[in-house]
């Protein structure tokens, strides 16, 4: 296709399509990017039916291949090149590791964009996009993309999309070097690019693919908001008209009008990927960037796109950058379902475990519905998509690193993603983070490993997997999954942090005493209905640590029990503790270095 307009939805909607979830929050979701997964070439793994795989190319990943890439200057420098190009991941690869991830406990994969970026360009990424009705080839192509659907819904897996329309790749050029955002005016442009990359075609319609952007809705001067690149990126209106460095603004809004040829174009464009490939969710980037009434559009046509196709409940997901009560303002008013848990959830959750914030920092987060003016402070329960790696850490400036880096973070990764996993929101699990990957560095390309090895592995390595099912932080967390997938309270539940004591007498929220950090038991109960799940955390690495808990003391008073149900020394299952009139009734609990326990 060529244009929207050939687009025939009718044709493509006369059939039964994967329904929707009933809700989100039973989801657990994984966030990979495809060029960086799998590129189908491993050996010695196990397939999506769990059999054993000898055959392949690339061995895996063992403790004595970290750092291969790193004996000379000259290959240390190609590892660090290989980090900024196109690594090889392919759709294809990723449907034969679907089994890997539902048998980690994984309910939806959330995939990075794979629409045809600009030819030539290292836009791994996927965020360039210079086709938005064509796969890019790099990633394979649009029936690839269908055959990944239809495979992961056979495995009880969900998709979900990561979407633009904020912005197209580097499809044009400016007639004056490196204009940047400068009030309301705008640019004289060069042209659009040809299929060698330059300037030399001028704004209208074009009849190569490789050239300039499609479909042909899209080229039209008044697409394009032409105003230069974006300095401020919290100063409006200049944050909603500029370009992000090398990526074109789009325009979606006529002033006064409303919707623009161009945003009507690429909803219609989604819709049929939607369609098409029988996808359950978009996550929509750059959402803080666009005007709110132009995502308000696209978010209304998208749900009833597909509702009207039998998916009631599908899913977007929000990319609001800044403050969380920003964030939520922005996703009410735009009509998406979630935003992503960036910024102060991050934050709270990756430092509350290394012990460097007080507990009441994150719990806050969710508590502080009913301050948001929410009729219940469970209402983010399915609104926020929590994590603590990503792609990007745009919230630790030039220090980027994953938690598994810094802060004995490979030793407290269980407690990151049990705590992640059994709290309030729908947890996110970034792609290598059950293998402990570092991405050292301090800069995006460190975290984004090639986990099928290629030129630029994990551990600064080359040529290795790390598809590993017997690592001890893929088990625990696969444990840890299907324990929230058994118990609804972890799901489902209202969420407390609990008050501790050392000596029985004294109780209060577990908080940072001094300089140094926190070394302690977290801990917090999820209720549902009368059904009280009692959950902590051992932020001490080193050292087990005892603790009084407080719990409710009309569910569990005085003189009953409660039974481990999980924890990460398994020895421990099975076992019970009593309830004491303490603080009104209180348990006490003993947890493994690093580890995390779950009693009812």
């Amino acid at each position: 296709m060529r244009s929207v307009a050939e687009i025939d939805l009718s044709a493509l909607t006369d059939r039964a399509f994967h329904p929707s979830p009933v809700a989100w929050e039973d989801e657990v979701l994984y966030f990979l990017m495809v060029d960086r997964f799998s590129d189908g070439r491993e050996r010695d793994w196990r397939d999506n039916d769990g059999v054993a795989v000898a055959f392949g190319e690339t061995p895996p990943l063992r403790p004595g291949n970290r750092d291969n890439a790193m004996g000379t200057e000259a290959e240390r420098a190609a590892w660090r090149a290989a980090g900024e190009r196109w690594a090889g991941g392919t759709l294809r690869g990723l449907r034969g590791k679907l089994g890997y991830l539902r048998r980690l406990g994984i309910t939806a994969v959330w995939v990075s964009p794979i629409l045809k970026q600009v030819p030539g360009a290292e836009s791994y990424h996927g965020y360039g996009t210079q086709d938005f009705l064509d796969v890019d080839p790099h990633f394979g192509t649009a029936a690839d993309l269908r055959d990944l659907v239809t495979a992961a819904h056979a495995l009880g897996i969900r998709v979900i999309l990561d979407v633009v329309l904020n912005h197209t790749g580097d499809v044009f050029d400016y007639a004056v070097p490196a204009p940047v955002w400068d009030g309301d005016r705008t640019y004289p442009v060069a042209g659009f690019r040809d299929a060698d990359g330059k300037p030399t075609l001028p704004f209208g319609p074009l009849t190569d693919r490789d050239t300039g952007v499609w479909p042909a809705e899209l080229q039209r001067p008044e697409t394009f908001t032409r105003q230069g690149r974006i300095r401020d990126w919290d100063r409006s209106p200049e944050y909603l008209r500029g370009d992000f460095q090398a990526l074109k603004d789009v325009s979606l809004l006529r002033p006064d009008v409303g919707p623009s040829a161009a945003l009507i174009a690429l909803t219609r464009a989604y819709q049929f990927w939607l369609a098409f490939a029988d996808l359950d969710g978009f996550r929509v980037d750059t959402v803080k960037h666009m005007d709110r009434a132009a995502a308000r559009y696209f978010s209304s046509e998208i749900h009833e796109f597909a509702a009207s196709i039998g998916k009631e409940n599908f899913c977007l997901i929000a990319e609001i950058t800044g403050d969380r009560a920003f964030a939520y303002r922005t996703l009410e008013a735009v009509g998406m379902d979630a935003a992503l848990g960036i910024a102060d959830v991050q934050d709270h959750l990756e430092w509350l475990v290394k012990g460097r914030q007080d507990p009441a920092g994150y719990f806050g987060l969710f508590r502080d519905a009913l301050q948001d003016g929410k009729d219940s402070h469970t209402w983010y329960r399915n609104r926020v998509v929590t994590g603590y790696d990503d792609h990007d850490q745009v919230r630790k400036g030039a220090r980027k690193a994953r938690f598994a880096a810094t802060d004995d973070g490979d030793r407290l990764a269980v407690a990151a993603l049990g705590l992640n996993a059994a709290t309030l929101g729908i947890p996110c699990v970034y792609y290598g983070s059950e293998q402990l990957f570092d991405g050292r560095g301090g800069d995006d390309r460190y975290l984004r490993e090639a986990m099928f090895g290629g030129a630029f592995g994990p551990f600064r390595s080359r040529g290795r997997h790390a598809f590993d099912e017997d690592h001890p932080v893929y088990r625990q967390l696969a444990r840890i999954l299907a324990l929230r997938r058994r118990v609804p309270a972890l799901r489902l539940g209202r969420q407390y942090l609990r008050p501790i004591s050392g000596d029985g007498e004294v109780f209060g929220p577990p908080a940072i005493i001094g300089d140094g950090p926190m070394r302690s038991i977290v801990p917090w109960s999820r209720i549902f209905a009368d059904h009280e799940v009692l959950c902590a955390i051992n932020t001490d690495p080193d050292r087990p640590r005892t603790a009084w808990v407080t719990v409710d003391a009309l569910l569990h008073p005085p003189g009953t029990t409660l039974t481990c149900h999980f924890n990460t020394d398994q020895r421990h299952e099975g076992t019970t503790v009593s309830a004491e009139n303490r603080n009104g009734s209180a348990v006490l609990l003993t947890l493994p270095p690093g580890g995390f326990v779950a009693y009812w």
